[in-house]
């Protein structure tokens, strides 16, 4: 088959075409699925970069979980396509079947993994003509929608959605959104329209009209003076991809019992915190990464019920990877960029 592999830790130079890379087999419970589209992520330059690696030593704790990663690695969080073959104990029905792949895997490898692996960091993903997931991890989709157009929505909606769920995000609460242009950025802000809360996005100037379009009550200047415009204990809840040395002013916006979530730091991942904020307001701190029981079903329904929208910045054929990484990284686009996989 083939697909794009990465060769090491570094630069694009690192990413690698292949037409020769061997079709995998599915174990006992999983299915193949042969990939129509894939979709540019933050996590997957940060795997190539070895951003997750604390340990300063890249050959020890690349992945998500702490692992190292095995090279060459097939790279890619979002999957759309079709169930082409099944394991032994996977009914033959689901053969021909159209799929989203939930990128959190509570089942890799044919056994059960806790913490969970992740598509495309532990596991081999999208990115490449063939992948091999746990049954309970590829959910049938009936959408009009296109693959690449699906394929933008299992990394970034699920992590919003889960992000807010985290919260306890409710009807009629109002919701700090940084980072909203990005594809978790955006998505988080649709789906606190859908649940009926309030959505204020915070990005630059130029995606203000955009933002307002999906649903943002307003649109903030990521380089304003946040305090200024909206007061201190403003918000029910922030929901933060940026991190860095912004990060004490977003505790600063919450009310007294406010909620925090994180899962991201393009900015920068490590913040200052003054703990008189956080005991005095009572606020709650929480992380985001692993998803929640149902949450990925659910997301499913929404897509199904049209509720949210796929947002494509733009689509580059696998080949063109590398260029869709450095395209995704000049942070000039709102939404996704899509990866079409198909026979060149």
């Amino acid at each position: 088959m083939h697909g794009v592999v990465l060769t090491g830790h570094g630069g694009p130079e690192c990413l690698s075409w292949r037409d020769d890379l061997p079709v995998p087999e599915p174990l006992p419970g999983e299915v193949r699925v042969k990939v129509a589209a894939a979709a540019v992520n933050n996590t997957d330059i940060n795997t190539r970069l070895a951003w997750y690696s604390k340990s300063g030593s890249a050959a020890e704790d690349a992945t998500w979980t702490g692992r190292p990663l095995v090279f060459p690695h097939i790279q890619g969080i979002d999957a759309c396509g079709v169930i082409e073959a099944v394991g032994p104990g996977v009914p033959a029905t689901r053969i021909g079947t159209r799929v989203l792949v939930e990128p959190c895997l509570r089942e890799a490898g044919g056994a059960l993994r806790d913490p969970p692996w992740f598509l495309g960091s532990e596991v081999p993903g999208s990115f490449a003509e063939y992948l091999c997931v746990a049954d309970r991890h590829a959910h049938a989709v009936t959408s009009e929608l296109s693959d690449v157009e699906l394929a933008t929505f299992p990394c970034s909606y699920s992590t919003a959605e889960n992000m807010l769920v985290r919260a306890g995000v409710r009807a009629g609460e109002r919701v700090l959104v940084t980072g909203a242009s990005g594809g978790v950025g955006s998505a988080a802000v649709q789906l606190l329209v859908a649940r009926g809360a309030e959505a204020v996005a915070v990005s630059q100037p130029s995606k203000a009209a955009a933002l307002t379009a999906l649903g943002a009550a307003e649109v903030a200047d990521r380089e304003a003076d946040l305090p200024a415009r909206f007061g201190r204990d403003s918000f029910d809840a922030v929901v933060d991809l940026v991190g860095g040395p912004g990060f004490p002013v977003l505790l600063d916006l919450l009310k007294p019992g406010g909620r925090y979530v994180a899962s991201g730091a393009v900015a920068g991942a490590e913040v200052p915190l003054d703990l008189r904020t956080l005991y005095l307001k009572d606020l709650t701190l929480h992380g985001a990464t692993v998803l929640g029981d149902g949450v990925f079903a659910g997301l499913v329904r929404r897509i199904e019920a049209g509720e949210i929208k796929p947002l494509v910045a733009a689509t580059h054929d696998l080949k063109d990877l590398a260029a869709a990484q450095e395209a995704f990284l000049k942070r000039g686009h709102i939404g996704k960029i899509g990866i079409r996989i198909a026979t060149p």
